[in-house]
């Protein structure tokens, strides 16, 4: 067996509050979405870029309140990218850390916490 990707699934309770952030603010697409019944919660998968995210409204699924660290490259640029949008909830900040990175961490509205990283290089 080879491990191919690993897929974090963070726990959602208001669809339009998930992709009013996940999609609206930070950018992700939605890949698909799924329901076992019209009336039941909602589960999809999110991209951005390489990375992929699965949304649950399932109670079972996985525990609220999760964090998930992202290697990215291109923070400072991203982090503009959010400010511009001013989006009410969240006004990002990017930290320099003691152990070589770049850091953003970003809390979403269901106490999911989401880092992206970007490994500092030697003249930075």
């Amino acid at each position: 067996m080879k491990t191919i990707e690993t897929i974090p699934i963070l726990r959602i309770f208001d669809e339009e509050a998930a992709k009013a952030f996940y999609i609206d603010f930070l950018g992700f697409s939605i890949d698909w979405e799924h329901r076992f019944e019209e009336d039941f919660p909602l589960y999809m998968q999110i991209s951005l870029d390489s990375c992929h995210l699965h949304l649950t409204g399932h109670h079972g699924d996985c525990c609220p309140g999760s964090a998930i660290m992202l290697d990215v490259s291109g923070l400072k640029a991203y982090q503009r990218c959010l400010l511009a949008k001013k989006y009410k909830h969240s006004r990002p900040g990017v930290d320099k850390t003691d152990w070589g990175t770049l850091e953003m961490t970003i809390a979403d509205p269901f106490g999911n916490r989401i880092t992206f990283s970007e490994r500092l290089t030697e003249n930075q």
